[in-house]
């Protein structure tokens, strides 16, 4: 798979400048702007395949502000527990970009995401470039790259495909297949999926239960925090 070519300092600096220019121009229609959040309470935080707290509980949340224009800023934040022990004790996201309508069926989500690990004794913290295009709300195609990949200072390409079906009123089914493209002076690229079933009981909350899955070289990069586990998470939206 081809890497993409843009650099996320390139990006970065397109960003601020959108969203400083959207913002002196939309100043008269910033009181359409929205924020929302979220939170839940799962029982593994699971990234990319691999449990990021040593299999146990995780509370997090996380808030947005979306400008009329598509422009917008978010912040994300978990409790985190490594294997081997490296200091981190939370990780915080953060995000800008923009999304919106490309046709009445497709959406487009193009975002910088920084992740950060205030604790750590090393550094931890790297910056990935980010698009996801979406057809009818329920099939998506997304790729993530960088060329920190992990902070391991090397590439990585990221492409997953995903889906939800809605099969009764309160329920669906959402499934992903993702493959991490690494570069072999890091480690091998690795395959991982998940299939999961939603029930939102009392909107906006929901309860998910997930099957987690990963290929041999997954769990040769990520020992013991890789493989198959099952996840249980409450969650809602604000």
């Amino acid at each position: 798979m081809r890497s993409l070519r843009i650099q996320p300092a390139t990006l970065a600096i397109f960003l601020a400048r959108a969203v400083s220019g959207g913002l002196l121009l939309g100043v008269a229609c910033t009181t359409q702007a929205q924020v929302s959040g979220n939170a839940a309470l799962t029982s593994d935080y699971v990234w990319r395949g691999s449990s990021q707290t040593r299999e146990e509980p995780a509370v997090q949340a996380g808030l947005k502000y979306a400008h009329p224009s598509g422009l917008y800023a978010s912040v994300w934040g978990s409790n985190v527990r490594f294997k081997p022990y490296n200091g981190a004790h939370s990780e915080f996201d953060l995000a800008a970009g923009w999304s919106g309508k490309l046709a009445a069926d497709w959406a487009l989500d193009l975002y910088l995401l920084r992740y950060q690990y205030p604790s750590a004794h090393t550094d931890l913290n790297w910056t990935e470039l980010n698009a996801s295009l979406t057809w009818r709300g329920n099939y998506w195609v997304a790729l993530g790259q960088s060329t920190d990949a992990m902070a391991s200072g090397t590439s990585g390409t990221y492409a997953l495909l995903g889906a939800r079906f809605p099969f009764s009123e309160g329920w669906r089914m959402e499934a992903t297949v993702a493959r991490y493209v690494l570069d072999r002076a890091y480690a091998r690229s690795y395959t991982h999926g998940n299939a999961g079933i939603v029930w939102t009981f009392k909107p906006p909350f929901e309860a998910r239960l997930t099957l987690h899955a990963t290929d041999s070289a997954a769990r040769k990069l990520f020992p013991g925090m890789a493989g198959t586990r099952v996840e249980f998470a409450i969650q809602a939206s604000f």
